[in-house]
């Protein structure tokens, strides 16, 4: 039975498309977490050094005081992959978030694909927040790790950062310490940085206003420095394609609102609090960082910014020694929320996948006393602490992302699949299905109330067209920009043949009849927002750099190594239906 999937009399084709039976949880994490503290944790990942760095980074070279509208634009990509989020959280309450959801959509491969980003996305989410934070505490004291580490132990490997932070390192152990001790004691941590958190931005926000020089969003060109990378000036300096590309960086600091969907086996109710808390954590978000972004540009030019530390340099230039000793405390507090934030659901995404029987075993033990996940939070505290070690926090932004947004694709793909299925034996009756698949179904010329299986199978068939077509328009897309000439055209015209399939896919989609089905939350609009949101996550994938596609594939084969090797022989799953399929057969024999 635990045979590796080489040895296996199954198929393997019904091996990596089985789906997990939805089925009530054996209770054995604490219910204890409520809408506030999901709210809380959803908020303290969210802001973090997204609030802290990426606002100044990001305004001092790519979009200029239009650094509010990336925050917009990220925000607006972010809540349609949110209520995708909120409306399969509410159908699968369990631990593991969109590794659960697929598993249950879609099936056991793409499940495991998806978790296993799942992984690398909070390793990396944790390591860039305590790396940020490092780079706050050592600004503040005057950079002595820096110098100290620079001179004495100085890294020269191009891919690695200059120095090991042994401070990053050693706070992520203690905050893995911390989240192994018990839910409800770091969540109670979670929610007094939170709170921390907003008193910061608050103060951020009233002394920019007071300290507001409006005419920092419309700097003329003349009065840039030749020296300065100021681009045209105004509020626009590099146009909306700075904006565009402003926006794919501040994506990345709307990652981690998907934390409050990885905790539905310890809420209280998962059903209604963690679609009301996804949906609170993104606008207080989009709230904080438009507002932290708008001071940041008015108060000081943007082409000035510090892009490691913008808000103490900001008032280290101001004269406000007072200000920045506070903000500086309170950034650090906020980190130390996003740090908790994105290590909370890590050991959590472990745990699922373990339970399935898709990764190690023994990463699914809870412990008897904390009742937590003991071992596999150490785990990913000594992996992620690793990560800050030896890496810089550019690089770790950059690998953050390609594991989020194949995630937030692939929980959109769910949505649509799921609302085009129904499994109500109302409908299972051959009255209600047509004889066969034409025209009249593919259009829904016959009106169809409810789905059926002829209907179920037409709808699969676009929405794969679609995803397909997407990932044609993204590649080529991204790629328009560097090229001229005859190759540029013909770019354009796969981009004009891609947009009239997506167009006429998704009107196929809308006229086909969708499940009647009683949740307690619903993405409106289907299918255009998770359509939509499809396109825009796909083609942010594409915009990033090909050394980040590197990193995701060596990280992606290691994880298929250990599905094929162990994941396809031990999964639980997989060895229930073997089980069913053993025992009809014994009773088929036995009856004949």
């Amino acid at each position: 039975m635990d045979s590796p999937w080489y040895k296996s009399t199954d198929s393997l084709t019904w091996a990596l498309t089985r789906k997990k039976a939805d089925e009530p949880s054996k209770e054995k994490l604490n219910r204890v977490l409520t809408l506030f503290d999901l709210t809380a944790l959803g908020t303290g990942a969210t802001l973090g050094c997204g609030v802290y760095v990426l606002a100044g980074a990001v305004a001092s070279s790519i979009a200029g005081p239009a650094v509010v509208l990336s925050f917009v634009i990220a925000a607006v990509v972010s809540a349609f992959s949110g209520l995708c989020y909120a409306e399969l959280a509410g159908r699968v309450p369990k631990a593991g978030s969109a590794y659960i959801y697929s598993y249950v959509a879609v099936g056991e491969f793409t499940a495991f694909v998806i978790g296993w980003n799942l992984i690398i996305e909070y390793l990396i989410g944790t390591a860039g927040s305590a790396k940020a934070m490092s780079n706050y505490c050592d600004s503040l004291l005057g950079n002595p790790q820096k110098r100290y580490m620079t001179e004495y132990f100085p890294i020269h490997i191009s891919f690695l950062g200059n120095y090991p932070d042994f401070a990053s390192f050693v706070v992520i152990v203690v905050i893995a310490l911390l989240v192994a001790w018990g839910v409800r004691e770091s969540s109670f941590t979670n929610n007094i940085f939170t709170a921390l958190n907003l008193v910061t931005v608050g103060i951020v926000i009233v002394t920019g206003f007071y300290k507001a020089d409006y005419s920092n969003w419309s700097i003329p060109k003349s009065e840039i420095p030749p020296d300065a990378k100021g681009g045209e000036g105004g509020f626009l300096p590099f146009g909306w394609v700075g904006v565009a590309a402003g926006a794919a960086k501040c994506f990345y600091g709307f990652i981690g609102f998907d934390s409050i969907a990885m905790t539905g086996e310890e809420t209280k109710n998962p059903k209604r609090d963690i679609p009301l808390a996804i949906v609170a954590s993104l606008f207080l978000s989009t709230i904080a960082y438009c507002g932290v972004a708008s001071v940041l540009t008015l108060m000081w030019p943007y082409y000035l910014q510090d892009a490691d530390a913008p808000l103490p340099a900001l008032y280290e230039n101001l004269d406000m020694p007072t200000i920045k000793i506070i903000v500086t405390g309170g950034a650090i507090f906020a980190l130390c929320t996003s740090l908790l934030g994105t290590l909370f659901p890590l050991p959590r995404i472990l745990y699922a996948m373990a339970s399935d029987g898709l990764i190690f075993k023994f990463l699914s033990n809870i412990n008897a006393t904390t009742k937590t996940p003991l071992i596999s939070t150490v785990i990913c505290g000594l992996f992620a602490g690793t990560l800050a070690a030896v890496f810089n926090l550019e690089q770790l932004v950059d690998m953050a992302s390609i594991g989020t947004l194949q995630a937030y694709t692939i929980v959109c793909i769910c949505v649509l699949i799921l609302r085009y299925t129904d499994n109500s034996p109302s409908i299972q009756d051959d009255t209600t299905k047509s004889k066969g698949i034409t025209v009249f179904t593919w259009l829904n010329l016959s009106n169809a109330k409810v789905p059926n299986s002829d209907t179920q199978y037409v709808s699969r068939a676009l929405i794969f067209i679609y995803s397909v077509c997407t990932f044609v328009f993204g590649i080529s897309l991204a790629n328009m920009e560097s090229h001229h000439g005859n190759t540029r055209n013909v770019l354009m015209i796969i981009n004009i043949i891609s947009i009239l399939v997506l167009l006429v896919t998704l009107f196929m989609l809308s006229r086909l009849p969708t499940a009647v089905e009683d949740l307690s939350f619903k993405v409106p609009l289907v299918p255009i927002i998770p359509c939509l949101s499809i396109v825009l996550n796909v083609y942010l994938m594409m915009e990033l750099e090909y050394k980040t596609w590197i990193s995701f594939t060596v990280w992606l084969v290691c994880g298929l190594l250990i599905y094929l090797f162990y994941g396809i022989g031990h999964s639980l799953e997989g060895n229930k239906q073997k089980i069913n399929i053993t025992t009809n057969q014994i009773k088929l024999k036995q009856s004949s």
